[in-house]
C-alpha cells in the first residue's frame, strides 16, 4: 500500500464534498468577492489551491512549465472540478515519480529566498495549504447565506 496514494485518495474524496457544497450555491455567489476575507471569491480560492499544486509538485518538484491557472477562466464548479482533474494527474505524477525519493533534495525557490524542501515537505505543503483554503471557502459560503454540511474529512 503506497501512504502517500491513499492519503491523497481521501483528499479527493473530501474536496468532492467540497464541490457539492459549492453546487448548493447560485452561480453568482461561487464568484462573488468577499470582503471580509480579503476581496476573495470561492472561485478564486478554488484557483489558488490547484495553482499551489501547480507551482509546488508541477514546476518546482517535476520542472514542468505548466500555466497559471487563472480564476477569471473558470466559470462555475464543473468546469473548477476539471481543472483539479488535471491536478489529480499531476498529483499522481509526482507521487509516481517520487515514491521512493523522500530526502531533502529538492530546491523549492520562493519569491525571496531558496531553500531545499523534501519532497514529502512539498506534498504536505500542498494538501495542507488545500485544507487552509477550504476552511476559508465554508466560512464565504456560510457568509453568502449557505449553512455547510458537515465537512470532516472523508473516512477511508
Amino acid at each position: 500500500m503506497n501512504v502517500y496514494k491513499s492519503q491523497y485518495e481521501l483528499i479527493q474524496r473530501t474536496r468532492e464534498s467540497l464541490f457539492r457544497y459549492c453546487e448548493t450555491l447560485s452561480p453568482a455567489d461561487y464568484v462573488t468577492e468577499v470582503e471580509a476575507l480579503g476581496g476573495a471569491s470561492i472561485r478564486s480560492l478554488h484557483a489558488h489551491v490547484a495553482d499551489c499544486y501547480r507551482v509546488w509538485l508541477g514546476n518546482r518538484a517535476l520542472g514542468k512549465s505548466l500555466p497559471k491557472v487563472k480564476p477569471e477562466s473558470i466559470g462555475n464548479v464543473e468546469k473548477m472540478r476539471e481543472v483539479f482533474k488535471t491536478i489529480d494527474a499531476l498529483v499522481y505524477e509526482f507521487l509516481n515519480d517520487y515514491k521512493d525519493k523522500w530526502e531533502p533534495s529538492n530546491q523549492a525557490s520562493g519569491q525571496n529566498d531558496s531553500v531545499e524542501a523534501s519532497e514529502l515537505w512539498l506534498f504536505t505543503h500542498t494538501i495542507t495549504h488545500e485544507f487552509h483554503h477550504r476552511g476559508q471557502i465554508v466560512k464565504m459560503g456560510r457568509m453568502l447565506g449557505y449553512p455547510p454540511p458537515k465537512m470532516n474529512l472523508a473516512k477511508a
